[in-house]
């Protein structure tokens, strides 16, 4: 199911990353049993280390190997994998003419926050069937925006982040859980010895915030860490990026709990915004540290420039109905 078109599957390429937080064979060869039973040709490629599903996508997509060029992308794995399969989608920003590849996206990582973005807690088998069964079945092909990193050129899917949730990825990595769990108890650690940093956030050149800093998030993805709910008004194909910076008078170890209820906003130092640009700047000279799509990233910056990349990626969700009542759901 091509951008362009909602017709039969044809051909269909799994991503299937074996070193995903929570993947096993078992769930990669149901995925494949599933996609066999509606598709004429389907092909596995299973990831072999950092920005192979990229390499992959992009192979696919230009029909190289003798294999048809697919019709529908399933990437499985976690929000890492899904940004890798998204970029391998998306090309290079203002080179990329040709007809996409839909995505679906069947959760097998820590946190799968894009998989919630999309499907809430809908069970991956329910929500795939419904993406072969095509539109009125309970699914809906979307075109979200993306976020364009200028200064590297990365492609955004999910969101971005400075501040404890980037720092919460870097103490994940010694937590010896998995799935969501993983990342609460990294998010817990990281937010108790956190302090804040010096920063400015600008919204299409108006300033939105400076001062301490203790987050700052931009994306279309209401959700990080498959539990916290930074961003809960983003609609993620409005055209619009969504801001949220989360200043000192915040104590960081409030913050998990705070954004798992979405009580954050109206609170004192609590900032939100929505637009086509947006700036985040640390202002010591330091770089830094920050994250995008669940990859935590080299200190090497210390400005981050977001530009929005509007209906930019083709990807098969729930209906909108389901989608806004999220949030709600999760505050209960």
């Amino acid at each position: 199911m091509t951008e362009e078109s909602e017709a039969p599957v044809r051909s269909v390429l799994v991503v299937a990353n074996p070193a995903a937080g929570t993947t096993s064979e078992r769930l990669t060869a149901d995925v494949l049993a599933l996609c066999a039973a509606h598709a004429a040709h389907v092909r596995l490629h299973p990831t072999a280390g950092r920005g192979d599903a990229t390499s992959a996508v992009r192979a696919a997509r230009a029909g190289t190997g003798g294999h048809p060029r697919p019709d529908l992308v399933v990437a499985v794995g976690g929000d890492g994998t899904v940004h890798e399969v998204v970029d391998g989608l998306i090309g290079a920003v203002g080179t990329d003419s040709g007809a996409r590849p839909a995505l679906v996206i069947v959760p097998a990582g820590t946190g799968n926050s894009g998989y919630k973005m999309l499907w809430a807690d809908r069970p991956w088998q329910t929500a795939l069937r419904a993406v072969f069964d095509g539109p009125g079945h309970g699914a809906r092909l979307h075109r979200l925006d993306l976020a364009h990193l200028a200064e590297t050129g990365a492609k955004v899917f999910l969101g971005a982040c400075s501040g404890v949730i980037a720092d919460a990825l870097r103490v994940a990595r010694h937590v010896p859980q998995t799935g969501r769990d993983r990342y609460t108890t990294a998010f817990a650690e990281a937010a108790d010895a956190f302090a804040p940093y010096p920063g400015r956030v600008t919204v299409d050149r108006t300033v939105l915030h400076e001062g301490p800093t203790v987050l700052a998030n931009v994306g279309g993805g209401r959700f990080r860490g498959g539990r916290y709910q930074v961003l809960p008004h983003s609609e993620p194909d409005d055209g619009l990026l969504d801001v949220c910076v989360i200043g000192s008078p915040v104590d960081p170890h409030e913050v998990p709990e705070l954004t798992r209820r979405a009580a954050h906003l109206g609170l004192p130092g609590v900032h939100y915004g929505r637009g086509r640009r947006i700036v985040v700047e640390r202002l010591d000279g330091v770089p830094l540290c920050f994250e995008y799509d669940g990859n935590l990233q080299p200190p090497e910056l210390g400005c981050l420039t977001f530009d929005v990349l509007p209906g930019a990626l083709p990807v098969w969700g729930a209906e909108t109905a389901v989608l806004a009542t999220t949030a709600v759901e999760e505050r209960r």
